[in-house]
């Protein structure tokens, strides 16, 4: 296996910074690719171990994909390697619920057109490492940042693949070199409590760490910790035995609500990685094999496992029995002097510096705690949020703010496949609390820790100006902007057929849940993921709240109410979703409308919408526009602007553009509407605009 700690970002020569991270690259795509040597024929690739998560032939061409798509998002290529697979493996499906099934089914690309593609994209970084501008320090800015970006996700896949692997039939890997499960295997030794000293923490890294990281890691965050008392080892697979012997699974009493609504759905009597053998016994399941259960490695489970456990332990103790807070980890991993990539050797099992297993809880000790770092991830009491600082990159918008719910709970010093990023103090990384990882748990004695209120306000500034916008008050006599389209496009097509609609350019969803009034079923797709979620928690919850600048740091807190728009009945009938207007999915087709409101001005290529609209469009289907063409070279390339530029000395306007483009397949419907709207950025100043609304019918008898 090639080597896996991260680049430093802020010393060295340019040139040997540029060829560290060429290394860097080559070798985390070669033990990425190495891992998939263990599926035993294409077929595995197509199988879905995890129902929550897609077949792996998605996940080994999701991190090629991610490499191209912030190419393109940071501008610094500017043309698709393969649409098609971009479009199919860009979006996993990692944030659900254990009954939330994905049953779409999906025409995959085959093992050997995915491996094509990922050698076409490895040239395409490559070349970008060889040719783009190299400063120092690499910061947020430089296109290398994007690179390291297109790296580590990679490193986190690398994780996330072994764990679906390993979660496949057996028959369908098979053992490779240099990927051996730890030989060693014996009795457990006997867990025991030890103290650990009160004292001050400070979590989250400045801008002028040396390595890279994620938006979530960035911020700061510090608290003075009362002593404890922690688990001498993590949990064993022999200590957690008697949880299952006592019958843990089967007694309500020891589970969450939670837990036990997963712990019935899914029939759970056991981890997930224990194989029942014969009366009682069990056979353990490493990645590539089945071997001998090994009672003294740590115990694989989720959240909901390790909490019933915890609370099944106290309450034979006696004592107050639970998970350790992420504060209470930082202070034991003070116990830890070095942190990756300085390290001679690694103080644990992780990095994939020893095996591609866990191995026996008592071989690595860190002043009389095992583990304090690898071996398997450790879960933890508390729910993700962000620190005090925290910033989302613009490139990768929706890495953390998704996780941003209550729902996801951290997990702790990184596993024995956790690389890179991951195996680096500062990583935060969370899960939701039923999802299956290389994750365990170290239990802690003390009392509990004083509830944490998730952050229940939107507080992303762009995000609570347009749910104001969407939702809020009316300003200058100004009305709702998407429900007066909507209004207006209802009008004009009458009573043609209302069965399937799609909202291209959704935003927060006003407008989805607008047309959801009159159409059986609404697509509303957006291609920023804050935004698509941000319209799921209103769908879901009825309400969402958010806070809006008065004046300087004084804010003001609004919340959005579908049951009081008269919007909640109906809204069940609009299904969410990211994608691109410009490479959509082939199963968005079929539409009656497609409305989209002032998106055309913002996209990369409004042409190539265009007529992908069309070909989505039913034969008499419409077409409803709006925009205010505002035509900017930071969204569109101006040789790609449809209106807004001079031809042969003469004026195109946009909706001459739009003529252009549209009249060989659509016959207009009424004259365009002038429909404004006002936008608030703070108490004392609005943008006011008027956008053009257009409404086009697609000829019966026209081809695509």
């Amino acid at each position: 296996m090639q080597a896996t700690r991260t680049t430093i970002l802020n010393a060295g020569a340019v040139e040997q910074k540029r060829e560290e991270i060429r290394k860097y690259f080559h070798d985390t795509y070669d033990i990425y690719e190495e891992l998939f040597e263990g599926m035993a024929g294409d077929a595995a690739y197509y199988l879905r171990p995890e129902p929550l998560r897609h077949p792996l032939i998605f996940y080994y061409g999701h991190t090629a994909v991610f490499f191209v798509n912030k190419l393109r998002v940071a501008g610094i290529v500017d043309e698709r390697v393969d649409a098609r697979i971009e479009s199919m493996m860009a979006i996993g499906v990692d944030e659900m619920s254990w009954d939330d099934l994905d049953k779409t089914d999906y025409d995959w690309a085959t093992v050997a057109e995915v491996k094509a593609y990922r050698d076409e994209v490895r040239t395409l970084v490559d070349g970008v490492i060889s040719n783009s501008e190299l400063t120092l320090p690499i910061d947020w800015s430089s296109p290398f940042w994007i690179v390291m970006m297109g790296i580590e996700h990679e490193r986190i896949h690398l994780e996330t693949s072994s764990v679906l692997i390993r979660q496949l039939p057996i028959e369908s890997v098979r053992p490779i070199p240099g990927w051996q499960h730890c030989p060693d295997a014996g009795e457990a030794p006997e867990n025991g409590l030890v103290a650990v000293a009160g004292g001050g923490v400070a979590v989250g890294k400045s801008r002028e760490s040396a390595v890279y990281g994620w938006d979530i890691e960035y911020g700061g965050h510090e608290a003075e910790i009362d002593g404890f008392q922690a688990g001498r080892h993590l949990v064993s697979n022999r200590e957690y035995r008697a949880f299952v012997e006592d019958g843990g699974y089967d007694n309500e009493s020891w589970w969450t609500d939670e837990g036990w609504r997963w712990r019935t759905y899914k029939k759970a009597g056991h981890p997930l990685f224990w194989i029942p053998d014969g009366d009682e016994g069990y056979r353990y399941r490493a990645m590539l094999e089945e071997i001998d259960m090994p009672w003294n490695w740590p115990v694989d489970v989720n959240y909901l496992e390790a909490k019933a456990f915890c609370n099944w332990l106290g309450a034979r103790s006696g004592k107050s029995i639970r998970l350790p807070t992420e504060d209470e980890w930082y202070l034991m991993a003070q116990r830890i002097e070095t942190d990756q990539p300085d390290w001679s050797e690694a103080p644990g099992n992780i990095n994939l510096e020893y095996w591609a297993s866990a191995c026996p809880v008592d071989r690595f000790e860190s002043d009389g705690l095992f583990d304090v770092i690898g071996n398997v991830w450790q879960w933890t009491e508390t729910a993700i949020d962000a620190l005090e600082g925290f910033e989302v990159h613009p490139a990768y918008d929706d890495f953390s703010v998704p996780t941003l719910d209550g729902k996801h709970n951290l997990i702790k010093g990184g596993s024995w496949v956790s690389t890179g990023n991951e195996a680096t103090r500062d990583a935060r990384y969370a899960f939701r609390r039923h999802f299956p990882q290389h994750a365990g748990f170290r239990y802690v004695e003390a009392p509990e820790p004083p509830a944490v209120e998730a952050n229940v306000y939107e507080t992303d500034e762009s995000i609570s100006e347009y749910l104001e916008f969407h939702y809020g008050d009316e300003y200058f006599g100004v009305g709702n902007f998407p429900a007066a389209c909507v209004r207006e496009v209802m009008a004009a097509i009458g009573d043609a057929p209302k069965r399937k609609a799609l909202d291209m350019g959704c935003s927060v969803g006003r407008s989805s849940f607008e047309l959801a009034r009159d159409f059986q079923h609404v697509d509303a797709l957006d291609f920023s993921t804050r935004f698509v979620f941000s319209a799921i928690e209103l769908q879901k919850r009825g309400v969402r709240r958010y806070v809006i600048r008065d004046e300087g740091d004084l804010m003001a807190y609004r919340e959005a109410r579908l049951e009081g728009l008269g919007l909640a009945e109906t809204a069940g009938r609009v299904e969410f979703a990211q994608n691109d207007a410009c490479n959509l999915k082939t199963n968005y087709t079929g539409y009656d409308l497609i409305f989209a409101a002032n998106l055309i001005d913002r996209l990369y290529d409004p042409a190539a919408f265009l007529r992908i609209a069309r070909e989505r469009l039913v034969p008499g289907g419409y077409l409803a526009l709006t925009s205010p063409y505002t035509w900017l070279v930071e969204h569109t390339e101006k040789k790609k602007w449809l209106g807004g530029i001079k031809e042969d000395g003469e004026n195109v306007t946009g909706l001459q553009g739009l003529h252009r483009l549209l009249d060989a397949h659509f016959e207009t419907v009424g004259e365009p509407v002038d429909i404004p709207f006002v936008i608030r950025e703070t108490k004392r100043k609005h943008q006011h605009t008027i956008a053009e609304l257009t409404v086009w019918r697609r000829r019966s008898d026209t081809r695509n």
